[in-house]
């Protein structure tokens, strides 16, 4: 019977989620009209932050149906200090695509809102591919090896495009979101990777790396995110049926060096060297918060 009725509740859920999407799409194709028709130099003033104010009316909506409905509860240990007014890079371990929602959550309201680095394809999805264009998200080729071993020339595609957007980026305060496994994490990807930690994927450095050097002098700060679910990972349907329980969140601020803000990523080798031991040593430190949570033993 408990099933049956999560099962009915998963329904309503997705039912839910699309009439509330659709009717912001209304709101999200104005706001793009808007913004195509405008010269550039007025979007960042006057189209930009009514998308923006699109995009969280539409995510109050669904954070609300989260924690009053699904009753979902989030434990949160921030001692971070945030402020709208200010450039953020966010990361974070990535397990479920409630990863998303539990970010906006503990952000909303504190820092800008959050941008994603999205995979090309996502452009695609109805509605949402282009409220995420219209706030300016960047849009990621991700090439495999096996492509990149036929088409060098398309190596670049992701530096480009992150550039591209920073150079949006920096007129106004902006919160970056990195996961920098790349991925969700699994048992199967993990020991694919035969990655040195418990809990973790091996950590992508090119993304980071690239936004950190096209906007590093405006980061005020690094905001490390570590998430841990109250069993497994959730899936999209576990979260639609209210079966997510409580999501365990801890933030640090950790200051990005110096010398990563100047490096040269691409080309100079020792500054790729160090960047990624860098990178590595974070991880190891998440690494053993998240055991300490997982046994309830956490401490930030």
């Amino acid at each position: 019977m408990k099933s049956l009725l999560q099962s009915i509740l998963g329904a309503i859920s997705m039912v839910m989620l699309v009439v509330h999407t659709l009717f912001i799409s209304l709101f999200v194709f104005s706001s793009i009209i808007w913004k195509v028709m405008l010269p550039q130099r007025l979007r960042h003033k006057w189209a930009d932050p009514y998308v923006i104010g699109v995009a969280n009316v539409w995510l109050a909506g669904i954070l609300w149906w989260l924690t009053n409905v699904l009753r979902i509860r989030f434990d949160v240990d921030n001692n971070v200090k945030l402020s709208m007014e200010e450039w953020y890079m966010v990361v974070s371990n990535h397990q479920s695509w409630v990863d998303i929602f539990a970010l906006f959550y503990v952000t909303k309201g504190k820092i800008p809102l959050l941008k994603f680095f999205i995979k090309k394809e996502l452009m695609k999805v109805p509605v949402v591919g282009q409220a995420w264009w219209a706030m300016d998200y960047p849009f990621m080729s991700r090439h495999s090896r096996a492509y990149l071993a036929k088409h060098p020339e398309k190596a670049d595609d992701d530096l480009k495009a992150t550039k591209k957007a920073c150079e949006k980026f920096s007129y106004v305060p902006t919160s970056i979101v990195n996961f920098l496994e790349g991925t969700r994490f699994t048992e199967v990807k993990q020991q694919k990777q035969k990655a040195p930690y418990a809990h973790l994927l091996r950590p992508k450095a090119g993304g980071i790396a690239f936004a950190i050097q096209a906007l590093g002098e405006r980061f005020s700060s690094m905001i490390d995110t570590t998430i841990v679910y109250q069993d497994r990972a959730p899936t999209f349907w576990d979260l639609a049926c209210g079966r997510v329980g409580t999501v365990t969140l801890r933030l640090r601020h950790i200051e990005i060096p110096q010398q990563f803000i100047r490096m040269d990523y691409q080309n100079n080798r020792q500054d790729k060297k160090d960047f990624q031991q860098w990178l590595h040593e974070l991880w190891l430190e998440k690494d053993a918060l998240i055991t300490q949570m997982k046994a309830g033993t956490s401490s930030v």
